[in-house]
């Protein structure tokens, strides 16, 4: 199949297009990128005032299979990532069984070829059973087709077994995901510790849970020259550690979320547990924070942390209620209203940030139109504004806090390997 899309503004981070071509793809691959193509024998798509990107890809997502399927599985989580314009996606480790093993890798691998809607890659566990005890077989899992390594949903607490997974890991050449919580330090808190746990009552979460972690894995890194991913940066402390550290020329990368440049820790007035997650929303010093570490590139990458829950894991007392937030379907928009359209940061600039940084860190050859690459493509209309109804999510699970906004960038299309699995913010 041929296919032409014409009068998109095309942006390509790597390749550093960014203007207004036409662009014609056959058997799955992008072919060229120039004006006015002849569309002899094409299936045509007029993009015509929208952005043509790259295929945004996600480098941390939950998509609770195998054995959580009654929050998400496969497909319903696949079907969400075309939805909200994502051709890549990885998932994290915390299933049960855990993805600690080749079968595991291999089982989600196959599903995803028979039922997913766009690329699905694994990430394994750093630890067997995600138990921070014993280290997983990394380069098992590596072979079998996992592309990092996370025990995302519990940090790896002993020090010396961190060090040995970075050492481990750096062998096979694959990524260490840290997720940096001092569990001593939470304790049994459940919201950022400040004014608005103490009005609601709430035992609350220091931000220095998270910045504890992040400064070992920092020194860790520097120690070893390994590299290391920081998941879900949320406190003005950490952003300014790894700006730091950086400067000092540590090999470290990491990543936000949508909710953690977009909300408060205020969204939980009322008790609305769509608003608790880990790390928990901060305040408007964080959130400023975290806008200028994506604006100064000290922070890398934008992933969703998907997050689906069922509703009766939800509907309970905050204290009691699951942590995480769907996001497929709000991250861009959130990315474009946020971000894009106050000026804060460039489109060419959210592509490295929501698909070339990713597909690099996942050592995926994805997140370019460059001739010859996957032809998975987002088109977007960044002036079409919409209002968010999780309601009609195609994920299984509806727990967003952004139910009723306003956001302006519209997923008009979604192509992967070609092929469009959504066509006027339509899913095929």
């Amino acid at each position: 199949m041929k296919l032409l899309i014409k009068n998109g503004h095309i942006i390509d981070a790597k390749t550093g297009i960014d203007g207004v071509f036409d662009l014609i793809a056959e058997d799955g691959k992008i072919v060229e990128i120039s004006g006015d193509i002849d569309a002899e024998g094409c299936e045509i798509v007029d993009a015509e005032g929208k952005y043509v990107l790259p295929g945004l890809v996600d480098a941390h997502c939950h998509l609770r299979d195998p054995g959580f399927e009654y929050k998400e599985d496969i497909e319903s989580g696949t079907r969400s990532a075309a939805k909200g314009g994502f051709t890549s996606v990885a998932c994290m480790p915390n299933t049960n069984p855990v993805i600690d093993s080749e079968s595991v890798v291999k089982y989600i691998l196959n599903k995803a070829k028979q039922e997913g809607y766009v690329n699905v890659y694994p990430i394994g566990a750093i630890t067997k059973g995600l138990k921070g005890e014993e280290l997983a077989e990394i380069g098992e899992l590596k072979f079998a087709g996992a592309v990092a390594v996370s025990d995302d949903g519990k940090p790896v607490k002993s020090s010396s077994l961190m060090k040995k997974a970075m050492q481990y890991a750096s062998m096979f050449d694959i990524t260490v995901i840290s997720h940096c919580e001092d569990t001593d330090l939470v304790e049994e808190g459940v919201m950022n510790e400040g004014c608005m746990s103490t009005a609601l009552g709430l035992k609350g979460i220091p931000a220095a849970a998270e910045e504890a972690m992040v400064a070992r894995e920092l020194l860790l890194s520097e120690y070893l020259d390994i590299p290391i991913h920081i998941a879900h940066v949320s406190t003005a402390l950490s952003v300014e550690l790894i700006r730091n550290a950086k400067k000092r020329g540590a090999r470290v990368t990491c990543e936000t979320c949508p909710h953690y440049f977009s909300l408060t820790e205020e969204a939980c007035m009322g008790y609305d547990t769509n608003a608790k997650v880990n790390p928990p929303l901060r305040t408007a010093r964080d959130v400023q924070a975290v806008i200028e570490g994506i604006a100064d590139d000290t922070i890398d990458i934008i992933a969703t942390d998907h997050a689906p829950h069922h509703i009766d894991e939800k509907r309970v007392e905050f204290s009691l209620a699951a942590n995480g937030m769907v996001g497929f379907e709000t991250a861009l928009p959130l990315a474009v209203t946020k971000l894009v359209r106050p000026g804060i940061i460039t489109m060419r600039k959210l592509v490295e940030k929501m698909s070339l940084n990713p597909a690099k860190l996942l050592g995926i050859n994805k997140g370019t139109l460059d001739p010859g690459s996957a032809a998975d493509i987002t088109i977007v209309d960044i002036d079409a504004k919409f209002t968010v109804r999780p309601e009609l999510f195609e994920s299984k699970s509806k727990n967003s806090p952004f139910g009723g906004m306003e956001l302006y960038g519209l997923v008009w299309g979604t192509i992967v390997d070609g092929r469009p699995v959504v066509s006027e913010n339509i899913l095929l």
